[in-house]
């Protein structure tokens, strides 16, 4: 009797209680051999409740990062619940695009046979550099031209588009192509171009600290890449302000 006990014992499952919730999200990713790069979506693989927890989490381990940074948690009133407060920011705010999925956007046909230039902007973005998690603070410009397939969708959805990807930590080279596939999926056009102009705080509020600095990169799709004439008329008609 004790020998089909003890072996009964050994055949459960080992709880996995003590394992991190980061570590469970990680081997579902890594068993569906996806990638998890700083700025891939990943929401395919969060459960509901996970981001409850994930937050605990983080707000655990950013109190270790506090105490190696030697700050007193314990006795300073401003940091006692900073752990908390970046972990809140980072998973529900500036991260946010990260772990959930994309926004819902109803798209309808081109009824008019709309075919002419269309631009949408500037729309503002916020998100943060993969390589320092400082701010990237900018504006983006969309410009579409429709066909009588293209979908159509409504203004504030390419500013939904946008926040969703932007909520990653990001490069703004990869950041603006991203936004253009998906823009390019859902709506389909004869062409699709993308403007964003950024300041990025890892230059100005570290290294060689040029406030002044911007970045301005572009993503030029179908005929605005075949067309100069289409190409200049769109970049024509985007104002040159800058960001502030």
């Amino acid at each position: 009797m004790l020998m089909k006990s003890l072996t009964s014992a050994a055949s459960d499952p080992v709880p996995d209680s003590g394992t991190p919730l980061s570590v469970k999200i990680r081997e579902r990713i890594v068993a569906a051999r996806q990638r998890f790069n700083a700025n891939d979506n990943i929401a395919d693989f969060i459960e509901p409740g996970d981001l409850e927890k994930l937050l605990d989490e983080v707000e655990l381990k950013m109190r270790g990062v506090l105490q190696s940074l030697v700050i007193d948690t314990d006795n300073d009133h401003n940091t006692q619940d900073t752990a908390r407060r970046v972990a809140k920011m980072y998973i529900q705010e500036v991260f946010k695009g990260r772990y959930i999925k994309a926004p819902a956007i109803t798209e309808f046909p081109n009824a008019e046979h709309l075919n002419e230039l269309m631009i949408v902007g500037p729309i503002k973005v916020r998100s943060a550099c993969s390589h320092h998690f400082c701010p990237v603070i900018g504006q983006v410009w969309i410009g579409i031209m429709p066909n009588e397939r293209t979908n159509v969708i409504g203004l504030s959805k390419y500013a939904r588009l946008a926040e969703w990807v932007m909520g990653r930590p990001q490069i703004q080279e990869e950041a603006v192509v991203q936004l253009a596939d998906l823009i390019q999926e859902k709506t389909q056009p004869d062409g699709l171009a993308i403007v964003m102009e950024a300041t990025h705080f890892c230059m100005g509020w570290r290294g060689v600290k040029d406030l002044d600095s911007k970045m301005i990169n572009s993503v030029m799709r179908g005929v605005f890449l075949k067309d100069s004439n289409l190409r200049r008329e769109f970049l024509s008609l985007i104002p040159k302000k800058t960001s502030d």
